[in-house]
């Protein structure tokens, strides 16, 4: 019977747990700084701009991954420019996970601080603004604040979505152990390997985590 040792079964919580912490930090201000941009803004084909941003969640995985393999690979110029800067290209490398990741939580992220967002009363917002605060100040003192429960389940719901990304990642990134193996295709290869041990081993991690996050997002909202 096939079994495990500790080194297999820390590695890819270990990388998963890395890659998630990076995307959801990245993506909680991108999708905050865009949600809070759009939501005071209007103008024609605005309705587009949000379709695409929500695509990534209605979209296959593995469509999200072969998107971003051809945006990212080495024969596209953003592929090639990133290997130019870095020396080395992005593809096939722990960084492709955390861009699968930041791409495929962005709508989770950007629609929770949408709806936060609007539910601020414009009245406390134009009060600051009479008093003479400059948009930074009514954003950080009055906006912030007063979506403080969105934002933290942004990032929570953010940070579960990476953690458990399989599809676009395998893509992008690869199957790597050591190296881009994350926990759902470790659990992937595991499976069809024979390994039911590590698989259960690696579900029930997983499973804990994402239960634990969760339960805080529901004690928070």
């Amino acid at each position: 019977m096939a079994s495990f040792n500790s080194h297999d079964f820390w590695s890819p919580i270990q990388l998963s747990l890395q890659v998630a912490l990076l995307s959801s930090i990245v993506v909680i201000i991108i999708g905050v700084a865009i949600a809070w941009w759009l939501s005071r803004r209007s103008f024609k084909g605005k309705i587009i701009v949000e379709t695409i941003f929500m695509l990534p969640l209605v979209l296959p995985p593995t469509v999200v991954g072969f998107l971003l393999l051809v945006m990212l690979g080495r024969r596209s110029w953003i592929g090639e420019w990133i290997e130019w800067f870095f020396n080395a290209p992005i593809v096939f490398t722990w960084w492709a996970a955390v861009v699968a990741s930041i791409v495929v939580s962005f709508p989770l992220v950007y629609q929770t601080m949408k709806v936060g967002f609007a539910s601020v009363d414009q009245n406390l917002e134009d009060a600051a603004r009479s008093t003479g605060a400059n948009e930074w100040e009514v954003f950080k003192y009055i906006t912030l604040p007063l979506t403080f429960r969105s934002l933290v389940t942004a990032y929570i719901l953010g940070f579960a979505r990476g953690l458990g990304e399989f599809g676009a990642t395998l893509m992008i990134a690869g199957n790597i152990p050591g190296k881009t193996q994350t926990i759902p295709t470790a659990i992937y290869v595991a499976v069809d390997s024979g390994n039911t041990p590590l698989a259960w081993a690696w579900t029930a991690a997983i499973i804990v985590i994402s239960f634990l996050l969760l339960l805080a997002s529901r004690k928070i909202s």
